[in-house]
C-alpha cells in the first residue's frame, strides 16, 4: 500500500482520490495529532487556493476538525506562505492549506503545517495516516459544548501583504512588471504588493473563475508571459503557480530565468550585504550543474538534498542557513517566513534589480546554465515508486549513467506530487540529452502503463 502523503500533503483528484470523506478524516486525525498536548480547545486555520473543489473539501476538513473537539478559522483563498506565516502570527495550533499547487484544477490536496509554520516531519504524517488506516482509534468524538466551531476571518490577506511590504521595503516606481498569476492564490496579494510598492503593474491571468487554475498560465506555462514582457518593453515578467509559493521570472529580452538563477542572483547579493547566513545556499539534487559552479566561483557554499522543499527547509534549520530552495521557483528565505514565498522571492530579485541598476538579463549571467533535458512518464500512481524493479528499465539507467559519467549526469526519480517519474539529464549535447531522456522516458512509461 502506497504512502497516502506525498512530498507536499496529500493529493489527487478530488472527489476522486481526494473525496470530502478522506478530507474529513484529515481534518479528524490532524487536529488529533497536532493539539493532542494541548489543555485548552485548540484553534486550527484553514485556507485554499481557487480550484472549484476547494470549499468542498475546505468544509469537509473543518467538519473533522470540530468533531474531534477543535476549533477552525476560515481564511478563504491565500497563499500557501501566507497560511504558513499567518498560522504564527495568530498563534493557532496548526494550519491547513487545501491546495494542488502547480496541478491541472481536477486535482487538489491537503498540506498541513505545525504551531510554528513548518511542513510535518514524515513521522507526523504518519501518524496522521495510521489512524485514519486504523478507523480513528483511540479518538474521541466530544458532544454539547465540547464541539469544536468554524470563524471566518476576511482580513487575513492584508496581513501577509503587510508582511512582505515591510521584509523588503524596497521602492519599485521605477520597474515595469508583468505579473502572471496563474489564476491562483496570488490573483490579489500579490498585484496588490506590487502596486504598493510604486510598481507599474500590468497583471495577467488574475481573474479565477474556479477552473482555469494554472491553464495554459503561470510557472508552469510560461509562453504567454515572455511574449507579453517584450510587447510591454517591461523590465521583468513574474511568474506564480497555483498556490504562489514558487516563482519563476522572464527578464527584458524574454529569457527565462528560473529558480536555480534567482537564487543564484540573490543570494550573492545577500552575501555582498552580510545577509547570508553561513555563505550559504541549500538546494536539491536537482538544481543545474551550472549552479554547483557558481557556489565554487563566488565561495558560497552550497548544500544539497533529495528533491522536495521539506527537505530544503529541514537541512536550513539543521545549519542555520537563510537562503534555500528548487530550481522549480520554491525558494525560501528563512528570516521571513518558514515555507517557499513566491511574492518575497519576487520582492527580494527585484530589490537586486533596484539596488544594482542592473537589468534581469545581466544579473541573471551570474551563472551558467548547462543544458539539462527534463521528461515526465506518466504512470499510474502505485506503481511510480517500483520502476527500478523493472530490468530493462535499471539496464536502461546503468548504461545511461556509464554513457554521461565524467561529462554530465542522469538522474531518475518518481514525482512526490503526481502520477509520473521524472527523467533529468544533464550534458553538452542539448539533442542528444533530449532524445535519451524522451526515450528512457518511454520506455517507463510503456512498462508501468
Amino acid at each position: 500500500m502506497s504512502r497516502m502523503f506525498g512530498t507536499d500533503g496529500v493529493r489527487g483528484i478530488a472527489n476522486e482520490e481526494l473525496t470530502p470523506l478522506l478530507a474529513m478524516q484529515l481534518g479528524q486525525a490532524g487536529a488529533y495529532v497536532l493539539t493532542k498536548e494541548n489543555k485548552h480547545k485548540p484553534t486550527i486555520m484553514v485556507g485554499c487556493d481557487t480550484r472549484i473543489s476547494g470549499d468542498m473539501l475546505a468544509h469537509a476538513l473543518m467538519a473533522g476538525i470540530c468533531s474531534v473537539g477543535a476549533n477552525a478559522v476560515y481564511v478563504g483563498v491565500l497563499p500557501t506562505p501566507a497560511i504558513a506565516y499567518l498560522t504564527k502570527k495568530y498563534k493557532v495550533e496548526a494550519g491547513v492549506v487545501i491546495s494542488a499547487s502547480h496541478n491541472p484544477m481536477e486535482f487538489n490536496g491537503i498540506k498541513f503545517f505545525d504551531g510554528n509554520g513548518y511542513k510535518l516531519p514524515d513521522a507526523l504524517e504518519d501518524e496522521i495516516e495510521e489512524l485514519i488506516r486504523g478507523g480513528m482509534k483511540g479518538l474521541e468524538f466530544p458532544t454539547g459544548s465540547g464541539v469544536g466551531k468554524v470563524k471566518n476571518r476576511r482580513d487575513a490577506r492584508e496581513e501577509y501583504i503587510n508582511h512582505a511590504v515591510q521584509a523588503v521595503p524596497v521602492d519599485l516606481g521605477s520597474l515595469k512588471i508583468v505579473a502572471d498569476c496563474a489564476e491562483g492564490a496570488a490573483y490579489y496579494t500579490s498585484i496588490e504588493a506590487l502596486r504598493q510598492l510604486g510598481a507599474n503593474v500590468v497583471a495577467i491571468h488574475n481573474l479565477p473563475d474556479g477552473t482555469n487554475i494554472n491553464a495554459n498560465c503561470g510557472s508552469t506555462h510560461m509562453q504567454e508571459l515572455q511574449a507579453r514582457v517584450v510587447f510591454e518593453k517591461a523590465d521583468i515578467g513574474l511568474a506564480f503557480d497555483g498556490d504562489a509559493d514558487r516563482l519563476l521570472a522572464v527578464d527584458e529580452q524574454g529569457n527565462i530565468v528560473d529558480g536555480d538563477q534567482i537564487m543564484a542572483i540573490v543570494g550573492a547579493y545577500m552575501r555582498d550585504h552580510g545577509k547570508l547566513k553561513k555563505d550559504t545556499i541549500v538546494v536539491t539534487v536537482m538544481s543545474n550543474l551550472g549552479f554547483f559552479l557558481f557556489g565554487e566561483k563566488e565561495k558560497i557554499a552550497i548544500e544539497k538534498t533529495k528533491v522536495g522543499d521539506r527537505y530544503v527547509l529541514e537541512r536550513m534549520r539543521e545549519i542555520g542557513a537563510s537562503l534555500g530552495g528548487e530550481q522549480s521557483g520554491h525558494i525560501i528565505f528563512l528570516d521571513e517566513n518558514t515555507t517557499g514565498d513566491g511574492l518575497l522571492s519576487a520582492l527580494h530579485l527585484l530589490e537586486v534589480m533596484v539596488e544594482t541598476g542592473k537589468p534581469l538579463s545581466e544579473l541573471s549571467q551570474i551563472m551558467t546554465v548547462l543544458p539539462q533535458a527534463l521528461v515526465n512518464a506518466p504512470v499510474p500512481n502505485h506503481r511510480k515508486d517500483h520502476y527500478m524493479e523493472y530490468p530493462e528499465i535499471a539496464a536502461a539507467i546503468e548504461k545511461l549513467e556509464k554513457d554521461f559519467a565524467g561529462e554530465g549526469r542522469v538522474l531518475i526519480r518518481p514525482s512526490g506530487t503526481e502520477p509520473k517519474v521524472r527523467v533529468m539529464i544533464e550534458g553538452k549535447d542539448k539533442g542528444r540529452i533530449e532524445r535519451e531522456a524522451r526515450k528512457l522516458a518511454d520506455l517507463i512509461q510503456n512498462l508501468l502503463v
